[in-house]
């Protein structure tokens, strides 16, 4: 059984909401609504000053604290890996939410069930990227198996590779080794643990690390 994971490449990522607003098409969600948003920071000193973007969604935590508190059963972690919501279970109480180390679960208001990302769970299970992957214009998320190993993970190519259409292009898959400039464990993070086991990674250079 696979146990899925996905890293992000701090260096490529933009902040250009790409992610975000495939997020919210894929699952019918207000332009109010996300289940992905961001924190940036400054690096570096005057003058060369860049601004590093750090996109934040759930973490599909190996102990997930959401669990643990969900009176019903709705949250569950299933074999893959992944956290997931029943939403025949949920009875709106938002214990999840306040239980969420990184703030990444919101309350629907007209249906008054508590909502997150999935990795996109439909797709994964048809063979598909997750939607902000597949959408990702800079190549700055990898999506794949942590069984075997980060270096695996998974993007479309980009377009300015190919002499193809957008279909081919989604077909078309490039893998985290491959694809960026050399990286050790070093350089690759997770948000602050506390107890939980965050699955989501990140790859940041220099020794850089958020929330720690």
């Amino acid at each position: 059984m696979a146990r899925y994971g996905m890293l992000i490449n701090t260096k490529k990522c933009i902040g250009c909401y790409a992610c975000r607003v495939a997020c919210q098409r894929q699952n019918d969600l207000l332009p109010t609504e996300d289940f992905i948003r961001y924190e940036e920071r400054e690096i570096g000193a005057y003058p060369n000053v860049r601004v590093e973007t750090v996109p934040l969604q759930c973490m599909h935590c190996e102990d997930a604290p959401c669990v643990k508190v969900c009176p019903t059963g709705a949250s569950q972690k299933m074999a893959d890996g992944t956290v997931q919501i029943d939403k025949s279970k949920c009875i709106g109480c938002q214990f999840c939410a306040m239980a969420c180390p990184y703030g990444v679960r919101y309350l629907n208001q007209e249906e008054r069930v508590v909502e997150k990302c999935t990795l996109c769970e439909q797709r994964i299970s048809q063979g598909e990227l997750p939607q902000c992957v597949a959408q990702c214009g800079a190549r700055a998320r990898f999506f794949g198996d942590l069984e075997q190993g980060v270096d695996g993970f998974e993007a479309p190519a980009h377009p300015s590779e190919l002499s193809c259409g957008y279909d081919d292009m989604q077909a078309t898959r490039v893998t985290l080794k491959d694809y960026v400039e050399p990286y050790t464990e070093n350089d690759i993070h997770h948000l602050a643990d506390a107890g939980n086991e965050p699955k989501l990674m990140y790859l940041m250079r220099e020794g850089r690390k958020w929330r720690e």
